[in-house]
């Protein structure tokens, strides 16, 4: 590069951008239930994109869509928190870190899930919404606002806002705030009739040096009715070399503090961490390409000072050159039940302190070959009782257009109250015709909840994910396999795109 000439009278041309996609979507389902019959519903909508300028985009949504996504991976909840459930809808996907601001898949100030989906995954509708996201020099901009139909026994009418703002500083540092917001149009008795929610927060990240960085956050909600601890802050520091990662971390939420528009695992809780990893890599030694042993602590305590969790992780990963792993892992456990909980049907994990230890186990063959597998064994104690939990996975791949997963989650519980076992069963199929058209089918099991569901979908695609979409899905109660009547839905959506300036 040193060697390298200068370019000149040379213009790039405008960047001129302004597309609309359309969609026609047929709704046609059935319920499970005897004498149901066949509701067929159809549906108009369209996506608007315009490039302000390169950088920066503006999109509008009118009576959104997502009938074309994958359906969501079924969980089984051992414990007494809040399942998370990643965000898989292409339209707040786009630009999805812009708006990023907490502790990922803990205390997350917006999380798109909320606009659209009922507290049980079911679909809302969305009448319309606007987004303004991207860069402007040095700023990053993210303005979204959303309008989500009332839905009868599930939700009122509700308006979403959101307002990102955030400006990159030098040697990896940023500052930003964040203004997350929910007015509906239900009548909240808890509130004096008041529906509405907001969350602020300022959060920033300062790079030290080559390999270090400190960040954090601040944030406080605003919900009618909850007058008191309702804030929360976060600060972290961590060291990233090519050998030595550490990092320690405080976080504290006070028991009042509600982004309804957020995700939040537990409520009312002061958690310190820590985390230390050392890469070795030996030159030769039984193939070994490297060795990374760590060490992780977190706990949680609530306002009172009483101990919720307690999780300290030993463990070290084996890799080989032949992209083999092997992890060998020790935890020690601690779980503070202040209120009994059902963690099965039927068995209930009374008050009280448990300490235990389990035995982890990880196998990992070579993720880059036609065939590979992958297996998690975890084996100790768990609420005054025993668990055994296995996972495996098995993958397939067949050139470019065949790829397949198997996957099978379980556990086995003996406790004081009783025993019980759980049993997850996952299959993704993918086969690719043509880069365009393409076939892939979710079936899952799950027996908590009793049932099989199968995801079919069909793609014929033309261009930015737009075109012919089949959508097939059926849920069918286990206890009724050979004479139940399942429920059905198909769909079939055309949508399509047009580059209005070319």
């Amino acid at each position: 590069m040193s060697g390298a000439g200068d370019l000149e009278g040379i213009e790039p041309p405008e960047q001129r951008n302004l597309q609309l996609t359309p969609y026609v979507l047929v709704d046609s389902r059935r319920e499970g239930v005897a004498g149901a019959g066949t509701e067929t519903d159809s549906e108009v909508g369209f996506d608007l994109k315009y490039s302000v300028t390169p950088s920066l985009t503006l999109d509008a949504t009118v009576n959104t869509d997502f009938a074309q996504v994958e359906a969501d991976e079924q969980q089984i909840n051992l414990d007494r928190f809040n399942l998370f459930f990643p965000e898989k809808r292409p339209f707040f996907l786009e630009n999805a870190g812009l708006f990023s601001v907490g502790v990922s898949e803990e205390l997350e100030l917006f999380f798109s899930r909320r606009i659209g989906l009922g507290p049980d995954g079911q679909a809302i509708p969305i009448e319309a919404g606007l987004r303004l996201s991207g860069k402007a020099g040095h700023s990053n901009i993210g303005l979204l606002y959303m309008r989500a139909q009332e839905m009868a026994g599930v939700a009122p009418r509700n308006d979403f806002a959101v307002a990102r703002y955030s400006r990159d500083l030098p040697n990896r540092s940023s500052l930003g705030a964040i203004f997350v917001g929910r007015q509906g149009a239900g009548d909240d008795s808890v509130s004096g009739g008041d529906d509405d929610n907001s969350a602020f927060g300022l959060d920033g990240r300062w790079g030290l040096g080559q390999y270090g960085q400190v960040s954090g956050f601040v944030a406080k909600t605003d919900t009618p009715g909850i007058e008191t601890d309702d804030q929360a802050y976060r600060l972290a520091a961590r060291y990233d070399s090519e050998t030595l990662i550490g990092s320690v971390g405080y976080s504290e939420v006070g028991e009042g503090f509600n982004p309804e528009v957020g995700f939040l695992q537990r409520r009312g809780y002061r958690k310190p961490e820590a985390f230390v990893l050392y890469r070795v890599r030996p030159k030769d030694w039984a193939g070994l390409h490297e060795l990374r042993p760590h060490i992780s602590y977190r706990g949680f305590w609530d306002s009172e000072g009483f101990q919720e969790t307690g999780f300290l992780h030993v463990d070290n990963h084996w890799e080989w050159k032949n992209g083999y792993e092997f992890h060998t892992g020790i935890n020690f456990t601690r779980e503070g039940v202040s209120e009994p909980f059902e963690i099965s049907p039927g068995i209930i994990v009374p008050p009280g302190t448990y300490d235990h230890e389990d035995l982890q186990l990880v196998f990992i063959t070579n993720q880059g070959a036609p065939v590979s597998f992958e297996t998690r064994l975890t084996s100790g104690g768990v609420f005054g009782g025993d668990r055994t939990a296995v996972s495996p996975a098995l993958n397939w791949r067949v050139g470019d257009a065949f790829t397949s997963q198997l996957s099978w989650s379980y556990n086995d519980v003996e406790l004081p109250g009783g025993s019980f076992e759980t049993n997850l069963g996952r299959a993704r199929l993918s086969y690719s015709f043509t880069p365009r058209i393409f076939v892939q089918t979710l079936v899952q099991y799950n027996d908590r909840a009793d049932r099989w569901a199968t995801n079919l979908r069909f793609g014929w695609l033309q261009n930015a994910n737009t075109g012919l979409f089949v959508v097939y899905n059926e849920v069918r109660e286990i206890g009724s396999l050979g004479e139940g009547i399942p429920d059905r839905n198909l769909i079939v959506k055309y949508s399509r795109l047009f580059d209005l300036l070319r």
